[in-house]
């Protein structure tokens, strides 16, 4: 009953994906009498699409922040991003069918790393830095994200630069098995005997406390699970918490389908608007990363306000390098399969704002503590990012 109850309220709680839907079905309608109305029209279109999506793509994010929160982290975090990247990787997949750039994939990278390091990790800790002063998080977590991120795009998108096109076959062979074989013992560490790098021992509020009974240090949340102290859930609660988790769930997996009919429609009239402007080549890879990251930046921003810093770190790292090392095989995947290369080699200028980006994050993540400071520094950055693609560069 709990589960057939939760779904038949479905349609009013989750207004934005029905909305999403029919703006999907009447696209199927519409698509043709639209794009042959000029360009004005069919950017619109993708303007009004992009925001439909984004309005979609947050309820996935809002049901995935429910399953987080049953796990707690590192795992509640894992499925943020996870969720996210699906997201990026669907709608990227769908993009490359209608675009002729061979450096989308390589672009929608950067910008998601820019978007997450810079923007969402800098502009949080910059207004919780204003609210609360320095933050504390656990250094040990934006240590290994900085390491491992630089690792991963230096072996997908630096190096690129150096192997032949005659062989570029073997080197896409070796990145998918480097990435997948990176991202195996991340995972098993992450949620296995190094999770304890990821969490962070908050202050509790007195209430906590008293609910706590007493266990662990005084006036903090353990760094790993306790064993708990309250009276076992009765069989409704759990049968209850199974079926908002099981309707959790499903609304993520409708909402992906969903979103990846959006995107091709996206794809479509945003091609048709561009085509023959002077827009910025990087534009598309842009609002491909932005689509995605839009819920995290309001799951971090929040975070940030109420002096939880290091779910932001677990955000915005957490993002970049799921971005990097998932999209990467899976991208390299198509491209073998199809026997069309991508260009994963960054540009100078690239691969200059991601050292910068990633020797500033390895100096600000270095003391357990973020200030608005060292927020000014990753948002200056993330605004040089936004300057560099205007500029076409």
């Amino acid at each position: 009953m709990g589960i057939m109850a939760n779904i038949a309220a479905l349609p009013k709680q989750e207004k934005s994906l029905v909305l999403a839907a029919l703006v999907a079905i009447a696209c199927i309608f519409v698509e043709h009498s639209l794009l042959e109305a000029g360009k004005v029209v069919s950017l619109i279109a993708a303007a009004v699409l992009i925001g439909v999506i984004v309005l979609a793509s947050t309820r996935v994010a809002h049901h995935a922040e429910i399953l987080a929160h049953k796990v707690g982290d590192p795992y509640g975090t894992m499925i943020l991003t996870l969720s996210a990247v699906a997201v990026e990787v669907m709608i990227l997949a769908i993009m490359l069918g209608s675009s002729t750039s061979p450096t989308l994939v390589r672009d929608t990278i950067y910008s998601a790393v820019m978007l997450d390091i810079n923007g969402i990790l800098g502009l949080a800790a910059l207004l919780g830095g204003l609210r609360h002063g320095e933050q504390p998080y656990n250094d040990n977590s934006g240590k290994t994200y900085g390491v491992m991120i630089l690792t991963a795009m230096g072996i997908s998108m630096i190096v690129p630069e150096f192997v032949p096109d005659d062989r570029w076959h073997y080197y896409s062979g070796f990145t998918i098995i480097a990435m997948i074989a990176l991202y195996a013992l991340f995972l098993k560490m992450q949620v296995g005997p190094h999770s304890y790098f990821f969490s962070y021992s908050y202050k509790k509020t007195p209430q906590a406390a008293v609910t706590s009974g007493g266990n662990g240090p005084a006036g903090s949340e353990p760094l790993s699970p306790q064993p708990a102290t309250t009276p076992a859930a009765s069989p409704s609660t759990e049968k209850s918490e199974e079926a908002s988790a099981s309707v959790s769930i499903g609304v993520i997996l409708f909402g992906v389908v969903v979103i990846g009919f959006l995107a091709e429609f996206m794809a479509a009239f945003l091609g048709s608007g561009l085509e023959g402007t002077s827009a910025p080549p990087a534009l598309m890879a842009v609002i491909v990363a932005s689509i995605s990251a839009a819920p995290e930046i309001l799951t971090a921003l929040r975070a940030a306000l109420r002096n939880r810093m290091q779910s932001v770190i677990n955000i915005a790292m957490g993002a970049s390098l799921s971005t990097v090392i998932l999209t990467v095989p899976v991208m390299e995947a198509i491209a073998l399969y199809t026997g069309q290369p991508f260009v994963m080699a960054m540009t100078p200028v690239q691969t200059v704002m991601v050292v910068i980006t990633l020797i500033v994050a390895a100096i600000n993540l270095n003391d357990g503590e973020t200030n608005a400071i060292e927020g000014m520094t990753h948002f200056v950055l993330f605004a040089t990012f936004i300057m560099l693609t205007v500029l076409g560069l």
